[in-house]
C-alpha cells in the first residue's frame, strides 16, 4: 500500500484536475456540447476516485 504521503498528493492532483475539468466544462457548455458533457463524465470518474482515496486517507490515519 502507497505511504499516506502518497496517497495524500494523489488525492490533491485528482482535486486540482477535477476543479480545471469542471473550469474548462463550463467554458465549452455553450460552443461545444458534446465536449463539455465527455469532461464532466471525466470529472465524474476522477471524483469518485478522489473519494475512495479521502477514505482510505481517513482509515490510515484512524490507524495511527
Amino acid at each position: 500500500m502507497p505511504s499516506l504521503a502518497k496517497m495524500t498528493g494523489s488525492l490533491h492532483i485528482h482535486q486540482f484536475y477535477v476543479g480545471k475539468l469542471k473550469a474548462k466544462q463550463e467554458q465549452l457548455f455553450d460552443s461545444d456540447p458534446e465536449l463539455a458533457m465527455l469532461l464532466y463524465n471525466v470529472a465524474a470518474v476522477l471524483s469518485e476516485h478522489a473519494e475512495v482515496l479521502a477514505g482510505d486517507i481517513a482509515e490510515l490515519e484512524r490507524d495511527d
